[in-house]
């Protein structure tokens, strides 16, 4: 008679939501010999929780081979690999999931999920010909696959190829006509190359098969405002709150649309910083229009923000952590627009409603050079947020390194004044040769300190980030390198725009490349230096 065979003991749940928990921290090595005794037991959870620590830890043979074991024996879900990726992005550790993934794929060659996972991984990590390579293979796979086959028209678009990846979206849509997430995918790239109304109309048909989807109901509303059709856009836009990262608060208590007659006065009007500094920095435009109206503001806003908001005229009081104070209303930001679209003050009150510290402006007036040349602030990256996919995606687009602004060195009669912080700053370590950049950034610790700084600047060059706002919210002179599939603020086929007045748009003709962008703006610096008067001393406009 055989002896029975003993099976690991279950889990109990809450073991694996603590360990999931710990595992989404990046807690890798305590959660597992915690889940260590599961791992040859029949639950599927507890195995791919168990690989997750192998994939952390570094052991991603092992790992592969417990992931691959439980996607084989579910052919039709998601593979584990994909739940892997998200939670290593999270933490910014892709290249431990990659590693995994291409375990995976060693041991199960043919599962296309593998390549449609590994293929997204490389694409968030800038590895474009990979990517391609890698997608094209799963499309070839399953090639009825909508998800590959978009997946594969991304990495496209990101290598710059956008009629390519058009061209594989175009086909998919053909082939599934009713599938919404490929239409609106082709709109999202058509209001990238500036073909609105293309781009508007592949919209508006995959709203109507999925009225209720909030991401596409989002990727409209940017089409719509890059068009400059305000009113619908600013609604459309609203549907943000029925995804991740908005607000909290709730939606019942939303600030509403103004009318003609709508009383606000006496009311509390909470107003939340919701995504980028640069969002917060230009709608701060509507405060002043809030209290006019007799509104009672009360902003919360980062530390970086805090001094520069109580400036503001119309700001009652300003809020920096704490718990959600008293309100009647709130409103994010970014839906101030909204409030405001049908009234007087759709654009708010116009730039400068920003002003710098005065006694910062002549403290740091010191730390530049006074030798009767332009100073010139400069910025070439923005924050590239590494643990949230769109947005790091999105900057590797914006940004540009430091060795590539090589021709602004050679600028006759200009000062190049660092105004960098954060990950791009470290490329000053290796600057472009015969660069002379002057880095008073030590003495910049808030976006306050920032504003001052640029009072004694002449103009500020910089990529799309929330120092072009600051700049123009100051009215300062300034000219900003520009993508190619620009943010719906900068509209299309301008080089000016109505949020401010003293901006100049700069915008790359070809997708990803940026020579002839630099070569424009050392054209613009060198006409500016030339027209400078050594006696006036004064900011030049671009």
């Amino acid at each position: 008679m055989k002896a029975a065979v003993s099976l690991p003991p279950s889990p109990d749940p809450s073991t694996l939501q603590h360990a999931l928990a710990q595992i989404k921290a990046g807690h890798f090595t305590q959660v597992l010999p915690v889940l260590e005794p599961y791992a040859a037991g029949r639950n599927d959870q507890a195995k791919i929780l168990y690989a997750f620590c192998l994939a952390g830890t570094g052991r991603h043979a092992q790992a592969a081979t417990l992931l691959c074991e439980v996607a084989t024996r579910n052919p039709t879900s998601l593979h584990p690999v994909q739940d892997l990726s998200e939670v290593m992005a999270a933490l910014d550790r892709r290249v431990e999931a990659t590693a995994t993934c291409r375990a995976a794929l060693e041991r199960t060659p043919h599962d296309a999920r593998i390549h449609e996972t590994l293929g997204s991984l490389l694409v968030q990590q800038g590895q474009l010909d990979d990517a391609v390579e890698i997608l094209g293979q799963a499309s070839a796979l399953r090639p009825n696959s909508t998800l590959a086959r978009n997946l594969l028209a991304m990495a496209l678009t990101e290598r710059g190829n956008m009629d390519d990846a058009l061209a594989h979206l175009h086909e998919t849509a053909r082939d599934h006509p009713r599938h919404a997430g490929t239409l609106s995918n082709i709109g999202t790239i058509l209001t990238g190359m500036g073909q609105l109304e293309d781009a508007l109309d592949h919209f508006r048909r995959a709203i109507t098969l999925r009225p209720e989807d909030a991401q596409i109901r989002l990727n409209h509303s940017v089409a719509l405002l890059k068009a400059g059709l305000y009113a619908h856009g600013w609604q459309e836009h609203e549907w943000r709150f029925n995804l991740p990262g908005h607000t909290t608060l709730p939606p019942a208590r939303l600030m509403p649309t103004l009318g003609a007659n709508t009383d606000i006065r006496g009311r509390r009007v909470l107003i939340t910083q919701e995504e980028g500094l640069g969002d917060t920095l230009m709608y701060l435009r509507y405060i002043k229009p809030l209290s006019d109206r007799g509104a009672i503001t009360h902003l919360w806003v980062p530390q970086t923000l805090a001094d520069l908001c109580r400036r503001v005229v119309g700001v009652h009081t300003v809020q920096v952590g704490g718990a959600v104070p008293d309100y009647d209303w709130h409103c994010p930001f970014i839906s101030l627009p909204r409030v405001f679209a049908a009234t007087p003050d759709a654009w708010g009150t116009p730039p400068p409603y920003l002003r710098a510290d005065s006694l910062k402006i002549r403290e740091l007036a010191r730390f530049l050079p006074d030798n009767g040349r332009l100073n010139v602030g400069l910025v070439w990256g923005g924050d590239p947020r590494p643990t949230m996919i769109a947005p790091n995606v999105v900057d590797r687009r914006r940004s540009l390194n430091l060795r590539e602004l090589a021709p602004l060195s050679h600028v006759a009669g200009i000062n190049l004044i660092s105004l960098q912080k954060g990950h791009y700053a470290q490329q000053m370590m290796d600057p472009p040769e015969d660069m002379v950049l002057y880095d008073p950034t030590d003495e910049l610790h808030t976006m306050d300190d920032t504003a001052a700084l640029i009072m004694s600047l002449d103009v500020v060059v910089s990529v799309d980030t929330s120092v072009v706002h600051l700049a123009g919210a100051l009215g300062k002179p300034v000219l900003m390198m520009d993508r190619y599939d620009n943010c719906w603020r900068w509209l299309q086929g301008r080089t000016d725009t109505p949020w401010y007045p003293t901006l100049h748009i700069i915008r790359q003709s070809t997708p990803r490349r940026w020579t002839d962008v630099i070569e424009r703006v050392a054209h613009t610096l060198g006409v500016m230096a030339e027209k400078r008067s050594p006696k006036a001393g004064g900011p030049s406009q671009p």
